[in-house]
């Protein structure tokens, strides 16, 4: 018979070292075998122990060197600015502790609170009004509004108490009625008193301001607020009081404070239409007793600042209050943050100064554990 196979006929040799390489990978592979549980448990054991050694370390933190010498600096500065204060007699400091609650600065201080509390009320309310009317479809009203915005917004205040205070020279009377017809007249010297004419006047060209910081409030809320309340099917005054104007007060309020506290300071010009607010005080008595006019200044000033200390003080807690619905959990008060820091200096609460931080350490090892056999962690982190 003939041999049908095409390839070469193997010879015995090579039959035998073909089953002896198969023999050696067998042996080979079996080994791999019992060799592997004991390389991963060699490395899981490296792992662990690199992990407890980053826990054991202390977490140093990162240093900021040039951040320290520029506070350092600037303590400095101000170090020598208060020694300045205290070290120069001409500040008067015994004649600002004798004017600083005196019953005619106290006077002129009552009469600014009056007038600046009432123009802010009259300004947001009328800025409120201002605003729907610009925003409105209607052409009559939107255009009246933006032609009171502009010219308000372009008249300095003075000059509108100036105008005021004048206003009887140039209308004697203020009447209402048909036009060209019968009117009902009063003198207007009967109508506008001294402090109507400053609180009208302030309210006035606040209004013109206010109305800008309410419709860009407006126009901050998502127009998917709008179509829901639309949706609801609420009337259009009760999506404005009830949903609109809820969520813009988040933006209202932080620059409606700031405006407030230029109306405090603004209030001071009501000194030149013959109303003695504090700053008017402050400025008669300068003229009779011209040897204190420095420690005046400095307790109208002492004033102001502690009056607007006290408008800052309101609006933090009052965007507390409005961030409620947009926040999952409100911002501390300074009490709160003072209550803290003083419960973790004593160790009784969390991240205690000084102490090792475990949540800070368990990531560490966590990065190391990853980071796989042989890794190490810097003792520095940001």
């Amino acid at each position: 018979m003939t041999d049908t196979r095409t390839g070469p006929p193997r010879d015995a040799t090579s039959a035998v070292a073909g089953t002896d390489a198969v023999d050696a990978t067998s042996v080979d592979d079996a080994a791999g075998s019992r060799g592997a549980p004991r390389a991963s448990r060699t490395t899981d054991a490296t792992v662990d122990a690199a992990g407890r050694a980053a826990l054991d370390r202390p977490v140093v933190p990162l240093r900021h060197p040039l951040r320290w010498i520029a506070a350092a600096v600037v303590l400095v500065v101000l170090l020598n600015f208060v020694e300045t204060l205290f070290t120069n007699e001409s500040w008067g400091w015994p004649a600002v502790g004798k004017w600083l609650f005196s019953p005619a600065i106290l006077t002129g201080l009552q009469l600014t609170l009056v007038a600046t509390a009432l123009s802010a009320v009259i300004s947001f309310t009328g800025g409120i009004v201002v605003a729907i009317a610009r925003l409105s479809r209607n052409p009559v009203l939107s255009g009246l509004a933006w032609g009171y915005v502009w010219l308000f917004r372009s008249v300095p205040l003075i000059l509108v108490l100036v105008f005021l205070y004048n206003l009887g020279s140039l209308y004697p009377t203020i009447g209402i009625g048909i036009p060209f017809g019968p009117q009902v007249e009063v003198t207007t010297a009967n109508v506008l008193g001294d402090l109507a004419i400053g609180v009208i006047g302030l309210s006035l060209s606040e209004i013109a301001y206010a109305s800008e910081i309410v419709r860009a409030g407006v126009l901050a809320v998502d127009h998917g607020q709008h179509e829901a309340a639309q949706a609801l099917g609420l009337p259009r005054r009760r999506q404005f009081v009830r949903v609109i104007l809820p969520q813009a007060l988040r933006s209202i309020v932080p620059a409606f404070v700031n405006q407030v506290v230029g109306l405090l300071k603004a209030s001071s010009l009501l000194f030149y239409v013959s109303l003695l607010d504090l700053f008017g005080v402050v400025q008669n008595l300068s003229s009779t007793y011209p040897t204190d006019i420095i420690p005046l200044l400095v307790v109208a000033t002492l004033w102001y600042l502690a009056l607007t200390s006290a408008v800052s003080v309101v609006q933090y807690y009052v965007e507390r209050w409005t961030a409620r619905g947009s926040v999952r959990a409100l911002p501390p008060t300074p009490f709160q943050r003072v209550r803290a820091a003083v419960r973790r200096g004593s160790g009784r609460g969390p991240g205690r100064p000084g102490g090792p931080d475990r949540a800070r350490q368990a990531a560490s090892a966590a990065a190391v554990v990853a980071s796989g056999p042989g890794s190490t962690i810097d003792d520095r982190t940001i």
